[in-house]
């Protein structure tokens, strides 16, 4: 992959959740936060963004499925150009972890299942989901191959498919959620048809050089766990391999680039390049913390604290572009 192959630095800016896209719009000040944290030949990975109306859970989070999304996201893309960073835009939808007031006239939230999921968002519970219908799930692979579509068209150089966490594709894809009898359920085959068929549809719309998918076999966010984690990696990485494209995080079986996460330290990050565990090395909370993480990693610099109360606030500055670089030049 040619973007790959530019890239300086092996330490990846994670998607991160940040709640300030009011009415689903990225703002101005996204601007600012991105390109903070671009380091000239550094990845940037976009915080999940919505491929529809139905796509939403969570209050403030951006949407990449309207003209209105993409101008706005244009600006913001081209700050992180501008001081020589690529940026991939995660696309997501979040199936049965929403409730009625996040969707459109207050329908119920879609999922493979109509089985629901506690606890919700701030103690309350997540609304009942609907089965989607057979009929209706091309629709859905459509919404992320427009999402894609628009991802290229705002200047981002490519996207990544979310898959994992508990959200939408994960649910089609782990049997303590997927529940169905039809052609997306029942066998692992099955399971995982859903997410291949959007890696497919993304693909033949904007090109495998520029598509990665997040995937969680081994985990159990928000009640979605498998009983056969290994098996549904292998079932996962195997037919990927075939598209070329990026993944996180299972190495086992997987010929593509890969991008490991989940609370690397500095020293944990080096000894997973080089043993080949990983080709790239993503950073959540601690690049939120620390914009220029990639200098202090590279001059083992002391790290900024972050502060968790406010990582999901509105606030268009404080927890988001107020916390300091290692000297004022930057």
């Amino acid at each position: 992959m040619f973007w790959f192959s530019v890239l300086l630095a092996r330490v990846v800016l994670a998607p991160l959740t940040r709640n300030r896209s009011y009415g689903n719009v990225p703002q101005p000040h996204a601007a600012l936060y991105y390109s903070q944290r671009t380091t000239n030949g550094g990845l940037l990975i976009t915080e999940a963004t919505g491929v529809s109306e139905t796509a939403q859970g969570y209050p403030e989070t951006p949407g990449i499925w309207t003209k209105e999304h993409v101008e706005a996201w244009i600006p913001i893309v081209q700050a992180v150009h501008d001081k020589g960073g690529k940026f991939f835009c995660q696309i997501w939808h979040v199936g049965r972890v929403s409730t009625h007031d996040f969707q459109p006239n207050g329908i119920a939230p879609i999922s493979c299942t109509d089985k629901g999921c506690t606890p919700g968002l701030y103690g309350v519970d997540w609304t009942a989901p609907r089965r989607l219908s057979t009929d209706e799930i091309p629709q859905i692979i459509d919404d992320f191959r427009r999402a894609a579509r628009n991802s290229i068209e705002a200047g981002f150089d490519g996207v990544e498919i979310h898959g994992a966490n508990g959200y939408l594709i994960d649910q089609f894809m782990k049997d303590q959620v997927n529940d169905r009898i039809d052609e997306y359920g029942g066998n692992l085959e099955k399971r995982c048809r859903f997410a291949l068929d959007i890696v497919k549809a993304v693909v033949e719309e904007i090109g495998a050089d520029k598509v990665g998918i997040r995937i969680s076999p081994f985990a159990d966010y928000m009640e979605a766990g498998d009983s056969n984690p290994e098996a549904l990696s292998l079932s996962m990485a195997e037919p990927l391999n075939k598209y070329g494209i990026f993944t996180s995080p299972t190495r086992k079986a997987f010929n593509g680039i890969f991008i490991s996460a989940g609370g690397y330290k500095r020293e944990d990050s080096n000894k997973a390049i080089d043993k080949n565990h990983a080709d790239l090395v993503a950073y959540g909370r601690l690049f939120l913390a620390n914009p220029d993480l990639p200098k202090r990693f590279a001059i083992d610099a002391p790290l900024n604290k972050y502060d968790r109360d406010t990582f999901y606030t509105l606030d268009p500055v404080i927890g988001y572009t107020d916390y300091p670089f290692l000297d004022q030049d930057n």
